[in-house]
Parts: structure tokens; sequence; C-alpha cells
């Protein structure tokens, strides 16, 4: 099982697999040619009170991601279907958070790789 991280900014790399946007906002000056998301699975990325909660505060993070794994918890469909496609090959969690260190996919990344 492969999961890449990258930025919606950073151009599609050959080795992307599978281009899954987990983000539920549409990244700003991105289009859609230049993303080349093959899916775009709004469902899975953090509902927007708890986006608003963590606003990027780094001192937020570790709360941010039990609140964000609690969440994917409650949202068994949208979880199998990521893990249905990691099982196909590689895929690329695209994401528009500037701070890499502190970025959902991160963590969402974190969250599927303990469950597979």
């Amino acid at each position: 099982m492969v999961i890449l991280l990258k930025r919606a900014y950073e151009p599609p790399g050959p080795d992307d697999g599978l281009r899954i946007l987990v983000d539920r906002l549409w990244p700003r000056g991105v289009s859609k040619d230049a993303a080349q998301i093959d899916w775009w699975c709004k469902d899975i990325a953090p509902s927007s009170s708890l986006r608003k909660w963590f606003g990027h505060d780094p001192l937020k993070w570790d709360e941010f991601r039990n609140r964000y794994f609690q969440e994917l918890d409650q949202n068994p469909e949208a979880v199998g279907q990521l893990v249905e496609h990691l099982r196909r090959g590689p895929v690329t969690l695209v994401y528009g958070a500037k701070d890499k260190a502190h970025s959902h996919a991160l963590a969402l990344k974190a969250y599927l790789e303990d469950l597979t």
C-alpha cells in the first residue's frame, strides 16, 4: 500500500497513482486541468466546524487528530472507498493546506495506514 501526499499547488508526477483531492473546498487558484484530480472525496475531509476550530494552529494538532479520527470512525463509507482504492495501487492524497506538518491529509494518511 502506497499513500503519497502532495499539495494541490505542486505539479502531478508520474508516480502519483490515483490522485484524490481530500479537501472539502477546491484549492484556490488551481484549475481542474492543472490539478489532474481523479476523484474529489469531499466527504473524507474534516467537518467545517472542526476545520474552523483547528484553524491550522499547531498547538491544537493532537486534539485535532483525535477529533478528526473520531469523525473518520463515523464515516465508514468514505473510508471504505479510500481503502478500496489503496488496495488497487498507489494513491496520492491531494490537499491545499500550506502547513505540511499539520495538514488533515497527514492525519488521514496515518489513520489509513493504521487500518491496513
